[in-house]
This record gives structure tokens, sequence and C-alpha cells, in this order.
């Protein structure tokens, strides 16, 4: 039987040791955007810390296409390391909102959030993350992070943060 978890172990010292490797890279901020640079992932969790601010330990955002609900290469290569942090991290519960662009009418936005989040949680337990660790929720077009009316600012919104419930 193949052992998941110890796969996800590795993949997590791998990620670790590999941007460990980077440590004297300065970063530039501006004023909207949070240093992180000298602070461990465990640090940065916290208890309703999300993936939209870096409060979230190791967990990130995922981002999806226009009016869709199917997981991209890029998007399960950043689940494939949510996972790893929350087997790591086996105390942590979390939410996954899923979001959508100001296109579209508010019910059709929130089904489509639900099938975004819903995404998530079947590829993370396919996986190997136990569910009842996760649970979901849709907020629609209701609660955006780049406001604007173009292209730039709908693919931000379009996306499944992650939200710590416990730890």
């Amino acid at each position: 039987m193949f052992n998941w978890k110890k796969l996800f172990g590795l993949l997590f010292l791998m990620t670790f040791l590999g941007l460990s490797s980077c440590a004297s890279k300065k970063t530039t901020t501006t004023d909207e955007d949070v240093t992180t640079e000298g602070m461990d992932e465990s640090m940065s969790l916290e208890v309703n810390g999300d993936s939209d601010s870096n409060t979230a330990g190791g967990l990130r955002t995922v981002y999806f296409d226009f009016n869709s609900a199917a997981l991209r290469n890029d998007t399960r290569e950043t689940l494939d390391n949510n996972a790893s942090f929350l087997s790591e991290n086996e105390n942590v519960i979390v939410q996954i909102e899923g979001h959508c662009d100001e296109r579209g009418g508010v019910e059709y936005n929130l089904a489509l959030g639900e099938r975004r989040a819903k995404a998530l949680l079947d590829y993370l337990v396919a996986i190997g993350i136990d569910g009842s660790r996760v649970a979901i929720i849709s907020y629609g077009k209701e609660k955006p992070v780049a406001f604007g009316h173009n292209e730039d600012a709908w693919s931000q919104n379009r996306r499944g943060n992650f939200v710590v419930t416990d730890k």
C-alpha cells in the first residue's frame, strides 16, 4: 500500500529546503504587501488566518478559469503543497471559500463558488486529507480581493481561499 503521508512529508521537506536555499534573496514590498522574509511558515499560522492574506501557514490560494470549477495544472500543484502542509499539521482545520468574479448573477456565482470549493475538497480527500478537517462555503462574487472591471481583477477573484478555523 502506498504511503501518501510519507510522500507529502517528503515533498514538504523538499519544498522547505529548496526555499531555504534562497534565503539571501531580498524581498521588495509595497504598502499593501506583507513582508514574510525570515518568518517561518508556522509563525504566520493564525486561527481565522487565510491564504489570501498569507496568514494561513503554508496554505496558498488557488485560482480558476472563467466560468469553470475545473482544476488547472497550477491549481493541482498548489493543492498538492496545501495537502503536504495539512499532512504535516494534523491539528489544522480549514474552511475553503469558493469565490467568483463580478460577472454573472448572484445565484449563479454562489453555485459556481460552491462547485469550486467542492472541487478543491474532493481533490484533497482523494489524495489523503481527512474530509472531516475541511469545510466548504461559497461567497460567490460578494468578497472580491481585487477591484476593477477587467481581466486582471477578475482573475484574482476567481479563487479558492483557505481559512484556518482551528489549529
